[in-house]
C-alpha cells in the first residue's frame, strides 16, 4: 500500500533545486582527465611500465606517501592509459588491482591469491584448498599464455600487518617458475617507513623502483577542488572562500586531497538538504565536525583488537590524568603499557611486548588518533609522550564504541 505522505515528500524532492551538477566527480574513486601537481611522478611512473609495450617486464615499484597525496589515483591513470595503448597494439598486458585493506579479500594469503584468480576469470572456492594449490591455479592463469601481469597492491602494508611478507617473496619469486608470462609488482603505502621492516629479500625485490608522492600545499589543492568543483557544482552556487577554507583544512591534515573533496561534497549535502542555493563557509564547518567524527569512528571500528586495546588503555589513562588536574600530555609509554596489560587480562587477549606496543602507538600516531613525541630523558634514555588527538565531543562516542566491542557494556 503507497504512503500518500511519502509520495508527496518525493515529489517535493525532485523539484527542488538541486546545488550538484554531478556529485561522482568528488567521490575518491572518480578518475580526471588530469591530474594537477603530479605531472612529475606520472612521468615517472609512465617511464618505469614503458617497457612493457615492448613486452619487456617493467621494474617492481614501491610508491609511497601520506593518504591524499594522488598515489592510487596516479597509478590507476597510467595503467589505465597502458593497458589501451597496449590493446591498441595487440600486446597482451593484465592489470590486477586489490586494494589490501579490503576484508575478506586480502586478510589471508590464500584469500588474496583467490581473488586474483577470480580477476583473471578463474573460480576457487572460499575456503579448503591448500594455499600451495591455489598458488598452482593461479600460476597456471597467468602463465596460459605470453603476457605480461603488473599486479597492484594498494595499501600494501595493511596485507603485510595482516599476513606477513612470505607472501610478497612468493610474487616476486614467482617469475623463476613462469615459461610464457612475466608478473611486475606495483606496492602502494600509506606508511612511509613500512618497507624499513620488511625481510631484506623481500625488500631488495619489491624496491627496485621507488616513488614517493609528497603532501600537497594549499595552493595546489586549491587547484584541485577548483576543477572538481566546476564539474560537480552548478554554476553561481558556491560562495566566496569555500574552495579556500577547504584547501586550508586539508593542508593542515598533512595535504590530504581526499579529505578536502570530501569537506567539499559532504558540506554541499548538507547546504542541498536545508535548500539553500549556495554553499558557504557555515556549511564547511558543520561538514568538518561531521567528518571529523565519523572519520575517527570508523577507523576505531575497524582496527585489529590489540591496537583497539592500547587505544582504550590510552582513554583511560587520559581520564585518570584529567582528573587529578594534569595534562593529557604526561602520558608515558611505560604508564600506558601497565594499564595495557590489565586491559588484555579484562578483554581475555595476550598482552603483546612493550617494543610491539610501540610499534603500534607509532601506527595509532600516523592514523592522527593520537600524538606520541619522543623525548629523552638523559642516561634514562627515551620515552614518548602521549596525548589523544581526538575532538572532545568524539571521544566519549569512541570510548562507547569500544566498550561495546569488549562486550563492557553488557
Amino acid at each position: 500500500m503507497k504512503d500518500n505522505k511519502l509520495k508527496g515528500f518525493f515529489e517535493n524532492f525532485l523539484k527542488k533545486d538541486f546545488l550538484f551538477h554531478d556529485k561522482l566527480v568528488l567521490q575518491a574513486n572518480y578518475d580526471p582527465d588530469s591530474i594537477p601537481h603530479r605531472d612529475e611522478q606520472i612521468e615517472q611512473i609512465a617511464n618505469i611500465l614503458g617497457s612493457a609495450l615492448l613486452y619487456q617486464k617493467p621494474s617492481n615499484l614501491f610508491i609511497y606517501g601520506k593518504t591524499g597525496t594522488g598515489k592510487t589515483l596516479t597509478v590507476k591513470h597510467v595503467t589505465n592509459n597502458l593497458t589501451s595503448m597496449a590493446k591498441e597494439k595487440n600486446i597482451d598486458l593484465l592489470v590486477l588491482y586489490v586494494n589490501c585493506k579490503l576484508k575478506k579479500v586480502a586478510d589471508t594469503e590464500y584469500r588474496l591469491i583467490a581473488e586474483l584468480i577470480r580477476t583473471m576469470g578463474g573460480e576457487v572456492p572460499s575456503t579448503g584448498l591448500p594455499t600451495e594449490e591455489v598458488y598452482k591455479i593461479f600460476t597456471h592463469f597467468v602463465d596460459n599464455k605470453k603476457q605480461l601481469v603488473i599486479l597492484v597492491l594498494d595499501e600494501v602494508d595493511q596485507l603485510i600487518g595482516k599476513i606477513g611478507d612470505e607472501i610478497l617473496y612468493s610474487l616476486t619469486r614467482m617469475n623463476s617458475e613462469l615459461k610464457n608470462a612475466q608478473v611486475s609488482l606495483i606496492g602502494i603505502s600509506n606508511n612511509l617507513v613500512f618497507t624499513d621492516n620488511l625481510d631484506p629479500r623481500v625488500k631488495s625485490s619489491l624496491s627496485e623502483e621507488e616513488i614517493n608522492f609528497p603532501p600537497y600545499n594549499a595552493l595546489q589543492l586549491q587547484d584541485i577542488l577548483n576543477q572538481r568543483a566546476k564539474a560537480a557544482f552548478k554554476s553561481n552556487t558556491i560562495g566566496t572562500g569555500v574552495v579556500e577554507k577547504c584547501a586550508a583544512y586539508a593542508a593542515r591534515e598533512h595535504g590530504d586531497a581526499r579529505r578536502a573533496l570530501e569537506l567539499l561534497r559532504v558540506a554541499g549535502e548538507i547546504a542541498e538538504r536545508s535548500d539553500e542555493k549556495v554553499l558557504s563557509i557555515k556549511h564547511i564547518d558543520v561538514a568538518e565536525d561531521k567528518i571529523e567524527k565519523d572519520r575517527v569512528l570508523d577507523i576505531i571500528s575497524t582496527q585489529p583488537k590489540q591496537h583497539q586495546t592500547l587505544l582504550y588503555s590510552i582513554m583511560k589513562l587520559a581520564e585518570v590524568v584529567n582528573k587529578s588536574g594534569n595534562s593529557e600530555d604526561s602520558l608515558f609509554t611505560g604508564d600506558i603499557y601497565e594499564l595495557y596489560k590489565k586491559v588484555c587480562s579484562d578483554v581475555h587477549l595476550r598482552p603483546l611486548t612493550q617494543r610491539r606496543v610501540s610499534d603500534i602507538i607509532s601506527e595509532l600516531d600516523m592514523l592522527g588518533i593520537i600524538n606520541g613525541k619522543v623525548i629523552s630523558k638523559g642516561r634514562y634514555g627515551r620515552t614518548r609522550k602521549i596525548s589523544l588527538a581526538i575532538q572532545n565531543n568524539t571521544k566519549t562516542k569512541a570510548q562507547e564504541l569500544l566498550e561495546k566491542s569488549f562486550g563492557f557494556n553488557k
